[in-house]
């Protein structure tokens, strides 16, 4: 990595004279394509990618020589990152997931955030602050980051988990007391300089309070009407640019809304737009359209945490970082895990949550400025917040790493085992289908997969429909009773809300060959082991699906062709003995055509039972 260092450097003298009308594109590709050589070679030698992210941070930023990326337009890209992964978390959380978890999250982000503020109150007090700016550099430490728990979440598989879901519950909650704080910061201030006006403070929380109730009241009981309106309409049309438009100019602007209208967070009202959209039959696919730029901004938010970073802090004042430090990756994960334990709650959801909140992020830096705009705080209290931030959110994948290996330590002995993990052993949500048998995913309900789906539910398999069609889609799961997904099946989003992991067979019965080599990728791999039939209407088309290596294709051209020959030879009195010798010839011709190999052109339906009658 030093070498890469070294050798990109040289790059910057040349590229910082560019001209200011190109700050905006050369912020983009200089952050993106630092975080992705640092990415790479911090994945090489085994180490995260986040850390090559916020190493790249450092090098764009304005502590270190050469190109310097702009810092303004750098924290706004990584808020449209924000705001993007909290909409994505909204998608796949829904509100009976948050109440579910609404014991151990409330009582949690609460006792947890009074640890943490206390242990940094102390702090700042021994080190001469006032007490204002320990509460405040305390409120600060005591929020993780969400950003940073889905992705240590997501490259564990552990967000869809009981004890992921408890983790983002928590950090919901301790977001939602972040905007409370935020709002209650300035009114506090106002108080002290007025000599401590009581009332306006309860005023404050009041309002702030009630914005807060009316923002959920006009989300979940207006918007998701409106939204589920909206997004059917426009899947209707069929326009995957007009759907992607539609998904992204919602997340950002019910995000805008919340934050200019109702006073609360950006990330916060993307949340929430996310619960709104996860309640309408197309969420699948809204998570899946969202999802690359939300990677890409995501990347950008750790590129502007590194830009941040003043080494000179943390050489000039080691005690201060190595103090919060020691309150972020001990106090804040003990008294999680003492949390989560008095609660007996299995020591997997312990773990999880007290390794998750072993860092600090994006609602950090916001209470810090404003703490120190409202000059409750002092410069070192920023500093140390950034310093404290980049280390914890480096070292915090390292620790989620090794928490299989703490587990299984604690599994060893049995005594640590039954006085750690008293409560129920939570199982995972079990696999989309339901009777126990192989499921099927049936990809296009036309005709034949219509027929396709009747015949598995006639023989007891549990079929899962995926269809580009919204309609239909709403018709099999509200009057069939037949578990749909609306969505492209090349989509892994899409693929693993149907079921994809576990399912044995994949019948792909869209008409269109075209797209076929795509899906049978994306679901080879998810699940290699699953056996995927094709359907196709001509024989050409061999040479494109084989390099995907189906397990079998049904040609509509053989069978066709098959089919008119019987019914001639039948009509001109050729007897039938002949005529089966025929069609046993023909396909075989129309197979070794098709290249052979094993994969035929004969359907499940062969000889004189296929044919249709002449009119």
């Amino acid at each position: 990595m030093g070498y890469l260092l070294g050798a990109m450097s040289t790059l910057l003298p040349i590229l910082s004279t560019a001209g200011p009308h190109s700050s905006l594109i050369l912020t983009v590709t200089m952050g993106l394509g630092f975080a992705l050589v640092l990415g790479l070679a911090a994945k090489r030698i085994g180490l995260s990618p986040i850390i090559g992210y916020l190493v790249a941070g450092i090098v764009v930023g304005p502590y270190t020589p050469g190109f310097q990326a702009d810092p303004d337009l750098a924290a706004q890209l990584a808020e449209i990152g924000v705001i993007l992964l909290m909409f994505g978390v909204g998608l796949h959380f829904q509100l009976k997931d948050l109440w579910k978890v609404k014991g151990i999250a409330i009582t949690g982000a609460l006792v947890q955030s009074s640890v943490a503020t206390l242990l940094c109150t102390l702090l700042a007090l021994m080190w001469g602050w006032k007490l204002e700016a320990g509460l405040v550099l305390g409120l600060a430490v005591s929020v993780a980051s969400t950003v940073v728990l889905l992705r240590v979440l997501q490259d564990a598989n552990l967000v869809e988990t009981p004890a992921g879901r408890a983790a983002v519950g928590w950090l919901i909650v301790e977001d939602i007391l972040t905007v409370l704080v935020l709002v209650m910061l300035p009114l506090v201030a106002d108080a002290m300089h007025s000599q401590g006006d009581t009332m306006k403070i309860v005023e404050g929380f009041g309002l702030a309070t009630l914005k807060l109730i009316a923002l959920g009241v006009v989300v979940f009981l207006v918007g998701g009407k409106v939204v589920s309106w909206l997004l059917s309409g426009v899947a209707r049309m069929r326009s995957r640019e007009l759907f992607t438009l539609t998904v992204l100019a919602l997340a950002l602007g019910l995000a805008w809304l919340s934050a200019t209208v109702f006073g609360a967070s950006m990330a916060l009202g993307a949340f929430l737009a996310g619960m709104i959209v996860g309640q309408s039959d197309v969420h699948h696919q809204a998570a899946a359209d969202a999802h690359p730029m939300r990677d890409a901004f995501a990347v950008l938010f750790f590129v502007s945490v590194g830009m941040l970073f003043d080494p000179y802090f943390v050489l000039g004042r080691p005690e201060l970082v190595a103090a919060v430090l020691g309150v972020i990756l001990l106090g804040k994960p003990l008294a999680a895990l003492s949390i989560v334990l008095v609660l007996r709650k299995p020591l997997r959801t312990a773990l999880v949550a007290g390794l998750g909140l072993a860092q600090i992020g994006e609602f950090s830096f916001i209470l810090g400025e404003l703490g120190f705009s409202l000059g409750m705080v002092p410069q070192e209290a920023r500093s140390v917040l950034v310093a404290a931030a980049l280390i914890s959110i480096a070292i915090n994948p390292i620790l989620f790493r090794n928490l299989p290996r703490i587990e299984n330590w604690i599994r060893r002995n049995p005594k640590l085992w039954a006085m750690l993990n008293p409560g129920k052993i939570e199982d995972d949500p079990p696999p989309i289908g339901g009777t126990g048998k192989p499921g099927a995913i049936v990809c296009g309900y036309g005709p034949v997969g219509k027929t396709v789906t009747r015949i598995l539910r006639d023989c007891g398999l549990s079929p899962t429909v995926i269809d580009l069609n919204v309609d239909t889609v709403k018709k099999l799961k509200a009057e069939d009773g037949v578990h749909a997904v609306y969505g492209d099946a090349a989509n892994r989003e899409v693929i693993e809300a149907a079921g994809g992991k576990d399912a044995q067979f994949l019948l792909l019965c869209l008409p269109d060959a075209k797209g076929h080599t795509e899906i049978i990728k994306a679901v080879r791999a998810l699940n290699p082991a699953i056996k995927v039939l094709v359907r196709a209407h001509y024989i050409a088309d061999y040479a494109m699906l084989a390099k995907a290596k189906p397990d079998a294709i049904a040609f509509e051209e053989a069978e066709v062709a098959v089919t008119l020959a019987e019914q001639l030879l039948e009509a001109i009195g050729v007897p039938e003995e002949e005529i089966e010798r025929q069609v046993d010839r023909a396909r075989a011709e129309l197979n070794t055509a098709s290249g052979g190999n094993g994969i035929s052109g004969r359907s499940s339906m062969s000889g004189r039972r296929n044919a249709v009658p002449p009119a």
